[in-house]
Formats: structure tokens, sequence, C-alpha cells
């Protein structure tokens, strides 16, 4: 009786209303129907959420792991980008194993040189008050003293600036890398106060002979060091009158004094390289 289903009609075609309808109609039918789901389909629907939230925990833990991984460097210490920064090393650590040795040196002396520069720039910093006298004297000095192109005025600056710069390198002005701002400040208003000292103790020792009192002591003691002072040895002191008796008289004393000083910073600057 094959002409039977063709007068009555299919049974899978009457099981299955939807089968005629166009796809997409039908897709969204399908879609229709499960947003209005029996309670019995809403439970089981609800019994497979629990996956979904343990994939969020977990994701949420890896977030944590993440953050943790995350080096100083990174702008984003929220965790952003960590798989990018998990793999992160420092240029210093870098070049310290890829540089060879004619590189390294060639970068300690590129280092020398820029902390050279510095210590000079803080020193005319310390100097600004014997820059600003020789200024003035070239531009609006007494006749006799810029015929002499201020001689005096510039001595007394570059004295000065050849003094701090030298009491900088001794107390390991800019030496360490890294070191707070607050601690170099601090370095270089004890040499220029140290500076001033000098010139204090100098001209208290030209009082003293000039009233035939005895001459004072001049306490070049460190108060960042924490040993105590040692008088230098006598091959030490061998070079150091070597040295000063191939200067003039009245700056032998300045030069002893920056001597002393130089000696006694160095245990302090030998503990910073």
């Amino acid at each position: 009786m094959g002409w039977l289903p063709s007068i009555f009609g299919s049974n899978t075609e009457s099981s299955d209303p939807l089968q005629k309808l166009d796809p997409r109609l039908r897709e969204f039918l399908e879609k229709e129907s499960a947003a209005k789901l029996p309670p019995d389909q809403a439970q089981a629907s609800s019994a497979s959420a629990p996956p979904s939230q343990s994939h969020q925990l977990h994701e949420r833990s890896e977030t944590k792991k993440d953050k943790s991984a995350v080096p100083s460097a990174s702008l984003y210490q929220d965790g952003r980008y960590a798989h990018i920064w998990k793999k992160y090393r420092p240029l210093s650590e870098v070049e310290s194993e890829t540089c060879s040795e004619s590189e390294k040196l060639a970068g300690m002396l590129e280092g020398y040189g820029k902390r050279k520069q510095v210590v000079r720039n803080a020193a005319l910093e310390n100097c600004v008050m014997q820059e600003e006298d020789w200024y003035k004297c070239m531009r609006s000095g007494s006749w006799e003293d810029r015929m002499q192109f201020c001689t005096t005025q510039f001595r007394t600056f570059e004295r000065c600036q050849t003094m701090q710069t030298r009491l900088l390198n001794a107390l390991g002005y800019r030496s360490v890398q890294g070191r707070p701002e607050k601690v170099e400040d601090s370095i270089q208003i004890h040499a220029d106060r140290l500076y001033g000292r000098m010139i204090d103790y100098e001209e208290a020792v030209k009082k003293a002979k000039k009233e035939g009192k005895p001459i004072p002591e001049f306490d070049s003691a460190l108060p960042t060091a924490s040993v105590s002072q040692e008088a230098p040895p006598d091959e030490v002191r061998k070079g150091w009158r070597n040295k000063l008796e191939k200067l003039p008289e009245e700056d032998r004393l300045l030069e002893e004094l920056a001597l002393g000083v130089e000696f006694q910073a160095q245990p302090e600057a030998a503990k910073n390289l």
C-alpha cells in the first residue's frame, strides 16, 4: 500500500511539523522555545551552571597568580599584561651576560665620565656665590680689578670649584648606583659646609699667627664615619709634604686640609664600591 502515505501523509512528517520550515525560521523558533523551558528542564540547566562558576573561580585564581608574578618595572601592577611580563629581565642583567669584556670596560669608562661631569656640576652649584662675585667684578668692578681681569675673584672661584670637586669625590658623591636622591643631596650639602669650615679655619690660622696666639686645630672627622679617626702613616705624610712644597704659601694650608679630609673619607668610600 505504497499509495496510502501519499494520501494520508507520512507519520514522520506529522511528528515533526517544523521539518518543512525554513532553516533560519526553525533555528529562531528553537531559540525562543529554549528561553521558555518547563521547570524540570530549568532545573537540569541550573545543574550545569556550577562548571562555569568553577571556571570563573579558576580564572580569578590565575589572575591573582599573575598579579604576584608582575615585576616592579611593569606599569600595570593590577595584573594586566602579566603574560607579557612573565619573562621580563632588566636591561642591566641582560647586558651583563651578553656584553664582552671590552664593552664592559667601555661602559665603565662612560659611567666614570658621566659621574665626573655630574660631580663637576655639583661643585659649580656649591660655588655659585664665588662665581657671582667674579661676574659682578667683570661687569661693574673697580677699574683696577677689571684691568687685571678680576684675577683675585676668579682665583677664589676656581679654588672653590677645585676643592669642592675633591670633597665630593672623597665623600662618595654619586658613587653608588640607585642611591636615593636625598642621600646625594645631603652629601653635596655636607661638602659645601666642610669647605666653609676649611675657609673659616684658614682665616683663623692667619689671625692667630698675626696676633701671636696658638694655632687652632681643625676637626676633619666625617659625621658618617663609623670608625675612629686615624692618623695618616709616615709614608703618606711624606708624600703630602712633597706635594705641599710645590704649592704657593697661601695655598698650602687649604691643600693640607683637603688631603686630610680625603684620607679620612677613604674607609667610607671603600664601602660604597
